[in-house]
């Protein structure tokens, strides 16, 4: 039971960051109307270095794809953990209305790499 619900999760999660990577290329989800100033001028920030924006979609995309596969999930896990952290901090320190949404991402990311621990154990051995 516990596994078809990790796969579940995961297929939802993965959808989530390509959906989110793709939203990057082709902007088929407008920005929220009642987005901050503060908001606007951070996102104008990103936009203006023109190769971040590319590069973070296409990690996720990647990273979306791997996350929904048991055998990759722990790569997928990794690739996302960075973004989530900066998910996470921007939620935390300059929008809070999207901070539940966040941490809850950021708790699913951790419970993928949790359970690919026997995976990534020679990652932190001398």
């Amino acid at each position: 039971m516990k596994s078809k619900f990790l796969f579940i999760i995961s297929v939802l999660f993965g959808l989530l960051f390509i959906n989110s990577g793709l939203n990057k290329f082709f902007n088929y989800m407008p920005l929220p109307e009642d987005m901050s100033p503060e908001m606007l001028e951070l996102f104008n920030a990103f936009t203006t270095i023109g190769w971040l924006m590319p590069l973070i979609a296409i990690v996720e995309i990647i990273a979306g794809i791997l996350v929904m596969f048991k055998p990759t999930r722990a790569l997928g896990a990794i690739m996302l953990f960075p973004i989530l952290v900066g998910i996470l901090l921007l939620h935390l320190l300059n929008e809070p209305s999207g901070l539940l949404m966040a941490i809850v991402f950021f708790a699913l990311d951790i419970w993928f790499l949790f359970e690919s621990r026997n995976k990534l154990k020679p990652l932190f051995n001398k």
